[in-house]
């Protein structure tokens, strides 16, 4: 049996500040039925994917996807915006705007998979999920 029939993965694309790492993970282990969230990490991803203009880093993030969706069978992608972003430091408003687009944005890219979840990491680290595209249902209706 090869690891993807047992463990159940999740694909995460995540600040790099480490600060963050920890709390999402713990977070999504809590939450969701998932073995190994794979961590796809940027210096403020949610704004490079949002603004959508610095293709290199957005076809980097692509390829790492593109790995954990199709080779480790993730259902779920996780999207996290933070508090004190280093590389995105804009007020927490606009993150979120940011991160609501940029979840269109990655649901546009038309991965296999159920739900796109955006989460915001707060002041003390703590983990609230913001938005949720829900996708396989909309394939359902499709057919």
């Amino acid at each position: 049996m090869k690891y993807s029939d047992i463990d159940k993965f999740a694909s995460v694309i995540n600040c790099m500040d480490g600060r963050t790492q920890l709390p999402v993970l713990q977070w999504i282990i809590e939450n969701y039925d998932i073995d190994y969230p794979d961590m796809i990490t940027e210096a403020g991803p949610i704004k490079i994917i949002a603004e959508n203009k610095d293709k290199k880093l957005i076809e980097a993030i692509k390829y790492r996807l593109n790995i954990s969706v199709n080779k480790h069978h993730s259902r779920l992608i996780f999207v996290v915006a933070h508090y004190d972003c280093a590389g995105n430091p804009v007020l927490k408003q606009k993150q979120l705007k940011q991160l609501k687009k940029a979840l269109k944005r990655i649901k546009k890219w038309n991965y296999d998979v159920d739900k796109i979840i955006g989460l915001w990491v707060g002041k003390n680290w703590n983990v609230k999920p913001v938005k949720q595209l829900i996708i396989s249902d909309q394939k359902n209706k499709d057919k």
